[in-house]
């Protein structure tokens, strides 16, 4: 074989080869494709905070201090002065002297106050109030103003 022969033999050998190694890495490199996985992305935010409900209690001020003064007569009695609710505020109700027997103010009936009807509702407690038409003392309930 002469010179250039031989040169063109190798020549091509060495791009047979450089082809057959590519090929092969191509060939390879389809069979190891990595696979990445896209997942979405998850933004966790907070819930919206939640409307805060204040319950507002009106509660019955401190009773007042009366003078009673004398005793009309010895079958009077005293009906101490004591708070009721009046539309949309407590009033006082002055003390005074009644032909009548009249037994002392019960105790505060406790009451479970419910769920308020509105944000702006305002809770009255229950309290005792004395009926002059010779009703005694009755337990008003407390009750939600708007």
């Amino acid at each position: 074989m002469d010179l250039s022969r031989a040169f063109i033999v190798r020549a091509h050998r060495g791009v047979l080869c450089t082809l057959a190694v590519g090929a092969l890495a191509g060939a390879l490199s389809g069979c190891v494709t990595r696979v990445v996985e896209q997942r979405p992305v998850v933004v966790e935010r907070p819930a919206p905070p939640r409307p805060v409900v204040v319950q507002q209690v009106r509660p019955m001020p401190a009773p007042i201090r009366e003078d009673r003064g004398a005793q009309p007569a010895p079958d009077f009695n005293w009906v101490p002065g004591h708070w009721k609710w009046a539309g949309n505020d407590w009033q006082w109700v002055h003390g005074n002297w009644v032909r009548q027997p009249v037994p002392p103010m019960p105790e505060v009936i406790v009451e479970t106050i419910p769920v308020a009807p509105a944000p702006q509702a305002m809770w009255v407690p229950g309290h005792w109030v004395w009926r002059w038409n010779g009703g005694g003392w009755q337990w008003e309930r407390g009750h939600w103003q708007r």
